[in-house]
């Protein structure tokens, strides 16, 4: 994927060919790596002013067909991933991705976004685990898995081996195995489910919200200290009932005024707008998208965040992103 031979292209052509899918793809690559969209972007800009600067460029080994910008691309956001990890470790409370919103009927099929989101991994469920790996591990596995780099090439960008770099991949995807996090179920089974829970919220109806959590039900919250979620997990039906009930008393009812259906990375979620009852209020912004993944006809995971540092790109007026 990273190295050059063969024929060469000018930069205008492309840049052309960037378009569509094969942006997505890039620009997928560099969410995966540093699990934030708004770094992704970044990586994809200083990729083409890394790339532009020489002019020409070869295009790539056989085993993927992008050409020496992917090249630029996967090192960038590997350096950011790396990075990435000494600064989370004075984040306050869980680090989750930061998500991508998007339309419930996708009004722009050819989004890089929409299209990114339709991958099972980019879920925010798979995600979550994967950004629990260590970077070594989550540089490997997306790399090697997902895009069919070699490993001798991994190796080189993470100064190792070969053969640990496969280590990496392999411990990595033992520990994706091991965890299971849910995956994609029909958007409709999905959507009846959020609407039921929100119904038991406004209602205050404990035994009716307990009924539609999965008894291994887990609330994860990022806020890093600045607004209101659990600073750590909450594990268990009869915790998160109580924690779901006790975020109705701060905040208004859920209703279609106050409340938008959207997409969180591709899975339905919920987009809350500014409130009077703690949060900072800013016009038209949200301050709070939850994401829900669900298991055995449950709810088994409930993303809340509220950092306001990961939620300034969407708008609570369409469209979202």
């Amino acid at each position: 994927m990273f190295g050059h031979n063969r024929g060469v292209r000018s930069v205008e052509e492309a840049f052309t060919a960037e378009s569509g899918s094969r942006h997505a793809r890039l620009l997928g690559l560099a969410y995966r790596l540093t699990g934030s969209i708004t770094d992704a972007e970044a990586v994809l800009r200083q990729a083409r002013v890394r790339f532009a600067g020489g002019g020409d460029v070869a295009d790539s080994p056989a085993h993927c067909p992008d050409d020496g910008l992917s090249g630029a691309v996967g090192e960038l956001a590997v350096d950011r991933a790396l990075s990435g990890a000494a600064r989370r470790e004075h984040y306050v409370g869980p680090w989750l991705p930061e998500p991508i919103v998007t339309l419930e009927v996708p009004a722009r099929t050819t989004d890089p976004l929409e299209r990114i989101t339709r991958a099972e991994d980019v879920r925010m469920a798979a995600l979550r685990v994967l950004q629990q790996l260590t970077p070594e591990q989550r540089i490997a596995l997306v790399l090697h898995e997902n895009f069919e780099v070699p490993f001798e090439e991994i190796a080189g960008m993470l100064g190792c081996t070969a053969t640990t770099a496969g280590q990496y991949a392999s411990r990595a995807r033992r520990v994706m195995n091991e965890a299971r996090p849910p995956r994609r179920v029909p958007a409709t089974e999905q959507h009846e489910l959020v609407e039921a829970m929100l119904a038991a919220l406004a209602s205050g109806d404990e035994w009716r919200l307990a009924r539609l959590l999965h008894p291994h039900v887990s609330v994860h919250g990022d806020s890093d200290g600045k607004a209101r979620t659990a600073l750590r997990p909450v594990h268990g039906r009869d915790k998160v009932t109580r924690f779901l009930l006790s975020l109705m008393r701060k905040y208004p009812s859920p209703t279609p005024s106050n409340v938008r259906s959207v997409l969180v990375n591709g899975d339905p979620g919920l987009l809350l707008p500014g409130t009077s009852s703690g949060d900072v209020f800013r016009d038209s912004a949200a301050v709070r998208v939850v994401g829900f993944a669900v298991r055995d006809g449950c709810v088994a995971e409930i993303h809340d965040i509220v950092n306001p540092d990961k939620l300034t790109r969407i708008s609570c007026s369409p469209p979202y992103g």
